[in-house]
């Protein structure tokens, strides 16, 4: 073929040559093809189909939608898909999209409600048939119009239709409605029991390293802890604010490092997840401090990653792809919040190498 010379490319076939070759009226092809629940007989229906395939003819997904009053999509927002927290979520959502035969959309966010809210924004304007959000809740009075901007866009959401499935706390603002289902997680609880058993265990003091004062879940869990202590006859730990992630945990490991030995004894330090235990393992390392020998480190989720991690890190089991599953049909699920696949979550304290005495 000459340089000069451009491939003409195939045109694509209409739906009116469907119905011309199938001896029908495009409303009729239309019928067949889009799904509407008003069919013709069987006979018609094949020769639509055969036409169709004859011709390489694709469905207009938009008219698919008109047509059945569904989009198949289920929209999901996280705030970091890179975090193995999210993504196990993430496989669970589509787990349930699958044996709902539907697909799945994802959003990643900045972690603030302003984030959420361009993202929900985004799937109601695509008329996704469920939102699920995945994320702590923030109750800083920075972001206290950005809840009631998310708040507002969601009920204008659920108000059309949509269905709505949050993980954790629910949306600030926000009343549960008929299509509109919250998946509680236990944090502060599951905190509390973590606390009693290394309280029974330990005899130096304890450090929390939590998230940003505000961050729901992080809350929780800093609540949870300090109540276990205290049941266990303990002082309150000490508490350390940074980013909720492996990098804050490296900065508050960093911190804890460069404080003189011997202040109470060896000290025992639950971050508020498993991605900032690890950043803080690493920074003991990285100062010449082993652990569990000369501290104690405890985390929350279990993570996927820690399956390589060393020493193996005592932490606070959640099934989190079952929780991805259970939030999305509970959002898709026309029975009532206490009946449907969303109730019933559990979690489990796991004591490990990284927390063992001496």
């Amino acid at each position: 073929m000459s340089p000069h010379m451009e491939r003409n490319p195939v045109a694509a076939s209409t739906l009116a040559e469907v119905a011309k070759l199938a001896g029908v009226s495009p409303a009729t092809a239309s019928r067949v093809l889009n799904g509407s629940a008003r069919t013709p007989g069987a006979g018609i229906a094949e020769r639509v189909r055969q036409a169709a395939e004859s011709l390489g003819y694709v469905a207009n997904a938009q008219a698919q939608a008109l047509a059945k009053s569904s989009t198949g999509l289920i929209g999901l927002i996280v705030h970091d898909i890179a975090d193995p927290y999210f993504s196990a979520i993430a496989r669970g959502v589509q787990s349930a999209a699958r044996q709902e035969r539907r697909m799945v959309l994802l959003a990643t966010t900045d972690g603030t409600p302003a984030g959420e809210k361009e993202a929900a924004a985004a799937f109601a304007a695509r008329r996704a048939d469920a939102i699920v959000i995945a994320g702590s809740r923030s109750t800083r009075a920075e972001d206290s119009a950005a809840n009631g901007e998310l708040a507002a866009e969601l009920e204008r959401y659920c108000r059309n239709g949509g269905r709505l499935g949050v993980v954790g706390q629910g949306i600030i603002g926000l009343p549960e409605t008929e299509g509109y289902r919250t998946l509680p997680v236990p944090n502060e609880e599951l905190a509390r029991g973590l606390a009693a058993e290394l309280a029974a265990a330990h005899t130096g003091p304890f450090v929390i390293v939590a998230g940003p004062d505000g961050l729901a879940t992080s809350d929780e869990r800093v609540r949870g802890f300090q109540r276990g202590l205290a049941e266990a006859g303990r002082e309150p730990a000490e508490v350390l604010h940074t980013a909720f992630s492996r990098n804050g945990g490296f900065d508050a490991g960093t911190q804890l490092a460069g404080r003189p030995g011997d202040r109470g004894g060896r000290p025992c330090i639950f971050a508020g997840n498993d991605v900032m235990a690890i950043g803080i393992v690493a920074a003991l390392r990285e100062r010449g401090l082993s652990v569990p020998g000369e501290a104690a480190v405890a985390g929350f989720d279990d993570i996927e990653w820690l399956r390589d991690f060393r020493p193996e890190l005592s932490t606070v089991g959640l099934p989190l792809e079952e929780i991805g599953r259970r939030v999305t049909l509970g959002a898709l699920s026309d029975l009532p919040a206490e009946d449907d696949a969303a109730s019933g979550i559990t979690g489990t304290v796991r004591l490990r190498r990284s927390t063992e005495t001496a």
